[in-house]
């Protein structure tokens, strides 16, 4: 059983009697799930993910005036459950069961207790903090407060934003995957060339999932994640081979090509981009002509 099926187990069996048993008035406004650091919040954790930084448990989201109020006393009772072993902590790794305020809790991603309310803050915010920010589930969450910021961080990404955003890895695609890995390589540069190539996978994930209107997890989980993007997730088994298979110079120059075309064909199917260039570079002037916002389209194309 993964982490997140398990953890709506050990609340069914557990965490529900004890609210109903000893926090009745706190049934109606509590959140419950399991959602921000460790791969079982994703979904993809395995038998080797257990071995640190794991936690047999959920998560009890609540209000400030609530935490204040019953805090210290469910987490006392949180606690005294029978939930099992966990594993050890790494040196960064922490604890991410068990009771947390709301505000806290997205302020650890966003930087403030909900939503960006700013261009700037939205701009700001790498992907994987907003990526662990959503995943996971939600169990219960009468009150909505919890699921309310959930769904801005998930949908609210402003349009420019993401334009912004998508036109610096379009250009930083054409940068490294079109442009310095073959001279690099001309330039006997091999390791340099490598270093691009890698650039080109990182940028190629990036805009991926801003066209797919997805928050991008962090490097280790970027490729996997791509399983569940309907429209471009089958370009992972190419990313892939850029980074794994045959190292052959001329075979990788036709798979990047043939990643950057397929992008500029959903580019065009957006609405982003009317041109029919093979190099995404003027593609993503294409895409900053279109933000609206006249501050945001004038910062660099690079910048996002």
């Amino acid at each position: 059983m993964r982490g997140l099926e398990e953890a709506r187990a050990l609340y069914e069996e557990f965490g529900r009697p004890m609210l109903r048993q000893q926090f009745p008035e706190l049934e109606g406004r509590i959140a419950v799930g399991l959602a921000g650091r460790g791969s079982e919040c994703y979904g993809f954790d395995d038998e080797i993910s257990r071995d640190h930084d794991f936690a047999r448990g959920f998560c009890l989201w609540l209000t400030d005036e609530d935490d204040l109020r019953y805090g210290v006393a469910l987490s006392r009772a949180y606690r005294s459950l029978p939930l099992g072993a966990g594993s050890g902590h790494s040196a960064l790794g922490e604890d991410n069961c068990g009771v947390h305020r709301t505000a806290f809790f997205y302020r650890r991603y966003t930087g403030s207790p909900g939503a960006p309310e700013s261009w700037q803050q939205w701009l700001s915010l790498p992907a994987h903090a907003l990526a662990e920010a959503t995943n996971g589930a939600v169990f219960r969450d009468d009150l909505g407060e919890f699921t309310a910021v959930r769904e801005k961080l998930l949908h609210g990404m402003p349009e420019d934003v993401r334009k912004k955003k998508l036109a610096a890895r379009l250009i930083e695609m054409a940068q490294s995957g079109q442009y310095n890995y073959e001279r690099c390589l001309r330039h006997g540069e091999e390791g340099a060339a490598e270093l691009e190539l890698q650039d080109f996978v990182r940028a190629a994930c990036g805009a991926i999932y801003l066209l797919e209107r997805r928050h991008m997890p962090y490097t280790k989980w970027m490729l996997r994640g791509m399983d569940g993007l309907p429209k471009l997730g089958k370009l992972r088994t190419a990313l892939e081979f850029l980074l794994t298979g045959e190292r052959d110079p001329a075979l990788r120059s036709g798979v990047i090509e043939d990643l950057c075309a397929t992008l500029a064909g959903e580019l065009r199917a957006q609405g982003l981009s009317e041109g029919t260039w093979d190099y995404l570079e003027p593609h993503a002037f294409a895409v900053q002509r279109r933000i609206e916002n006249p501050q945001l389209r004038a910062l660099h194309v690079m910048e996002g």
